[in-house]
C-alpha cells in the first residue's frame, strides 16, 4: 500500500510539489510572525533589564510596553523621589517608539543619572558633549548589508528626521539602540520637561518593596504604578502584546485556508483521475476504510514533507532578515515549531477528508466501467 501511495504521488510530481510548498508556506507564515513578534518582545526585555534599574515608575494607566504611552510625567518628580530613604538613583527617561524612517525605540536620557544606574561600556567616544549628540550601540554601528563601513564616533546620524553627531558607541544591551539627551527629545515630541518613565535604583535590592511603599506614601505619588524589574519581566508576555493574538490568529487562519484549499484541490483531482484504480481496489476486497486510508496516507506524506520544508524555510527567512535587518531579532522556539507543524498537518488532513470520503463511496462496478 505504501508503494502505491508513493507511486501515486510521483505520477503527478508538479501537483505534489505544489501541495508540499503550500503546506510549507503555511508553516513559514505562522513561524515567521511568531518569530518576529517574540524577537521584538524578548529584545526589549533584555535591553530594558540591562539598564540596571531595580524599579520602574510609570504614569497611571500607562501600558507596560515602553514607548507606547507618551511622556506625561514632569521630570521634577525626580527630586522628591531622590530624597526618599533607600533610593540611590532616579533617572527620568523618555522612551519613544518612532515609526518614521528610523523605526524603533529611541531613549531620551538624563545622562548622569542614566549612567549611574549601570555605567555605559564604551567602545568608541564618550558621553554627550552637546544637545545634538547621540549615543548608539555596537549592533546599530555595525556595517549594513552591502556596505563595508558602519558608524564611528564623530559620524553624523539621522534620528527622528534630524541630524545628530555620534558622541559614543557602547556595547549593546543597555536601553535603546539610539539615545539622545532628554532635553533634546522632549521638544521633538511635544513633551518638554516631561518623562515617560522613571528608572529607580535602590541602595539594596532587599529594600525594593520598602521603597515602593515609601513612594506610594509620598503625597502626590499614590496613583503612580511602581513595579520591580522582575515583576515587569513577568508581565512582558505575548498575550499582553497589543495585537499579537489578533495578528497571530489572522495569519494562522489565512495559512490554514491556503493549505486546506491546495490539499483539497490536489486530492480531489487525484481521486477523480484514479476512478478505475479505486474500482480495482474495491473489487479486490478493499474496504471503505482502506480506501480512505490510501488518500489520507498520501496527504500525510505531503503534509510531513511540507512541514519539513516549511521549518527549513523559516530558518532561511531568519538568516535573510539577519542579513538585511541586523537589529531585528527573530526567535524560533521548539514550542512554536511543534504548534506550527500540528496546525499545518491538521489542516492538510482536514482538506483531504471529503476527497477520501468521496473515493470510499465509489461504486466498484461504475468505477471499473469508467473511461
Amino acid at each position: 500500500m505504501n508503494k502505491l501511495v508513493i507511486a501515486n504521488l510521483l505520477h503527478r510530481p508538479l501537483r505534489s510539489i505544489i501541495s508540499v510548498l503550500a503546506v510549507a508556506i503555511e508553516v513559514i507564515m505562522i513561524l515567521s510572525i511568531v518569530g518576529i513578534f517574540m524577537g521584538m518582545l524578548n529584545d526589549q526585555k533584555q535591553r530594558t533589564n540591562g539598564i540596571g534599574a531595580d524599579l520602574m515608575m510609570r504614569p497611571s494607566g500607562a501600558s507596560i510596553f515602553n514607548g507606547i504611552s507618551g511622556a506625561p510625567m514632569s521630570v521634577k518628580l525626580a527630586e522628591p523621589l531622590r530624597r526618599l530613604p533607600h533610593v540611590a538613583v532616579v533617572s527620568p527617561t523618555i522612551v519613544n517608539f518612532n515609526t518614521t524612517g528610523d523605526f524603533g525605540v529611541i531613549d531620551g536620557i538624563e545622562y548622569d543619572s542614566f549612567d549611574a544606574l549601570k555605567p555605559f561600556a564604551y567602545l568608541e567616544g564618550g558621553r554627550f558633549q552637546g544637545p545634538n549628540d547621540a549615543i548608539i550601540d555596537d549592533v546599530l554601528a555595525s556595517p549594513k548589508p552591502g556596505s563595508n563601513r558602519g558608524y564611528h564616533a564623530g559620524d553624523p546620524i539621522k534620528i527622528m528626521d534630524r541630524e545628530f553627531r555620534i558622541s559614543g558607541i557602547v556595547e549593546h544591551g543597555k536601553g535603546a539602540r539610539k539615545l539622545i539627551p532628554i532635553d533634546t527629545m522632549g521638544p521633538f515630541i511635544g513633551a518638554e520637561g516631561k518623562a515617560s518613565i522613571f528608572y529607580i535604583k535602590t541602595d539594596n535590592p532587599e529594600n525594593e518593596q520598602t521603597v515602593i511603599q515609601e513612594i506610594h506614601n509620598t503625597p502626590g505619588f499614590a496613583d503612580y504604578p511602581v513595579m520591580t524589574m522582575d515583576e515587569w519581566l513577568t508581565e512582558m508576555t505575548p498575550a499582553k502584546l497589543p495585537g499579537f493574538n489578533i495578528a497571530l490568529r489572522t495569519i494562522t487562519g489565512i495559512a490554514v485556508i491556503i493549505g486546506f484549499l491546495v490539499i483539497f484541490q490536489s486530492m480531489y483531482t487525484a481521486v477523480l483521475e484514479r476512478t478505475r484504480e479505486i474500482g480495482i481496489l474495491k473489487s479486490m476486497g478493499a474496504s471503505k476504510p482502506a480506501i480512505v486510508t490510501v488518500v489520507l496516507r498520501e496527504t500525510a506524506f505531503l503534509a510531513v514533507s511540507g512541514v519539513v520544508v516549511g521549518i527549513a524555510g523559516t530558518y532561511g527567512v531568519r538568516l535573510l532578515l539577519a542579513h538585511l535587518f541586523p537589529t531585528q531579532h527573530f526567535e524560533i522556539t521548539s514550542q512554536w515549531i511543534v504548534q506550527g507543524a500540528l496546525i499545518a498537518f491538521g489542516g492538510s488532513l482536514l482538506g483531504a477528508l471529503y476527497p477520501a470520503w468521496m473515493a470510499a463511496r465509489k461504486d466498484p462496478i461504475d468505477a471499473l466501467a469508467y473511461e
